[in-house]
């Protein structure tokens, strides 16, 4: 779709599942699972879906999506299913820019890849790396709790990329805005693109799907339940304005809507 000066391309790289409970935190099965079933072994659909912004110098890719660096056992764990390269709808090496909301292996994976001789390689060898510097330091030395998220294969071939390193709220390429969030993971940031009043949230796992708009619904990933739902109110408060659109990365059934405030007081996803 055209946005100002931008034509804005859903990217599709791969369908997986994650267990419901941990996506949804202390929230019961028997609420979450009315909107979202899980399968036989508690999973629910997800998807990593991103943004692909081109105008007349830049090609800028939001996330990159799971990656293909999986081991059999692990691509059953979590029912991934890529989606193949070359229907992507682009060229790897056409890529000014990536924007990494966070190096969580679901959102990151796909920087790297094996080649033939199963040496690690850049995905995307000519892009500027954008990142909070507050997650890059916590990547390399992750707490416990994040550990498995941050797979070394992600972040070490980062070394020999571009990567520009922001800190807080800031406007890393024109019209395009990251604001720092800490609750789910330190340094992560949510996307804001801007055209003349209109505006496009990317709120990446803050609100990863429709399903978590309503405001106590959040993920047991969390690091920090109690940051993450104040940086959620803070964001949902600015979506519900008028010309805001939000798209929601991980949901495989609603990738665009705008935020209601309810009558009630409750945040409610209209999907478009």
């Amino acid at each position: 779709m055209k946005f100002g000066r931008f034509t804005i391309t859903p990217v599709m790289f791969a369908s997986f599942r994650l267990d419901g409970g941990c996506m949804f935190g202390s929230v019961p099965k028997n609420l979450w699972s009315k909107s979202i079933p899980a399968d036989e072994s508690n999973r629910i659909p997800l998807v990593c879906r991103s943004l692909l912004i081109k105008d007349e110098s830049r090609v800028i890719l939001l996330d990159v999506g799971i990656g293909d660096k999986w081991s059999d056992k692990l691509r059953e764990i979590y029912a991934i299913q890529l989606e193949p390269q070359t229907s992507l709808g682009f060229n790897p090496e056409d890529v000014t820019d990536v924007v990494l909301t966070h190096l969580h292996f679901d959102h990151a994976g796909g920087i790297s890849y094996h080649d033939a001789s199963g040496t690690l390689r850049l995905r995307y060898p000519k892009a500027k790396v954008h990142l909070q510097m507050a997650n890059w330091e916590h990547a390399q030395h992750p707490t416990p709790k994040d550990r498995a998220s941050y797979m070394p294969e992600n972040i070490d071939p980062l070394k020999e990329a571009n990567v520009q390193l922001c800190d807080g709220s800031v406007e890393i390429l024109p019209d395009i805005i990251v604001h720092r969030v800490d609750g789910h993971t330190p340094g992560q940031h949510w996307i804001e693109i801007v055209a003349g009043n209109e505006r496009i949230f990317f709120p990446t796992d803050l609100i990863p799907t429709s399903h978590h708009v309503p405001l106590a619904y959040h993920m047991g990933y969390d690091v920090c339940a109690d940051t993450l739902l104040q940086e959620k109110l803070a964001f949902l408060e600015r979506a519900c304005q008028p010309g805001v659109r939000v798209f929601f990365q991980h949901d495989s059934d609603v990738p665009w809507a705008t935020i209601e405030l309810t009558s009630k007081g409750q945040f409610v996803a209209k999907p478009l």
